[in-house]
């Protein structure tokens, strides 16, 4: 169970990252005008609209994937056991050293001697 959390982070990252990399390669609704006008956009490697739909559902798959490492990765971090207490619970606290109930006298001095 301690192995799982940080796989399961880190494949949320990997898939977080991929959804960013596939949004960014996208067309936008803008970019069918040009291909209809000949820009070179139907000789590509999946046709004129097959990447469109090929990058479309890998978004949505990994967008899926997603919300189900989202909802993994809260399921772990709720399901550990809680610690009762504060972290001053766990602080040591030196002994303080009595003090005595009358002032200490103070030794002969030649302060007195000195004319005011």
């Amino acid at each position: 169970m301690d192995m799982l959390f940080p796989l399961l982070l880190s494949v949320h990252i990997l898939v977080g990252l991929s959804v960013i990399g596939l949004v960014l390669i996208q067309h936008g609704k803008g970019a069918d005008m040009g291909a209809a006008f000949g820009s070179g956009a139907s000789g590509s490697l999946f046709g004129a609209s097959g990447s469109a739909n090929f990058l479309s559902r890998a978004t949505a798959v990994l967008a899926a994937l997603f919300f189900l490492t989202s909802l993994g990765l809260t399921y772990l971090a709720s399901s550990k056991p809680k610690t009762s207490g504060s972290v001053m619970d766990t602080v040591q606290t030196l002994p303080v050293a009595p003090t005595p109930m009358e002032t200490p006298s103070v030794p002969d001095s030649k302060a007195k001697d000195i004319p005011k």
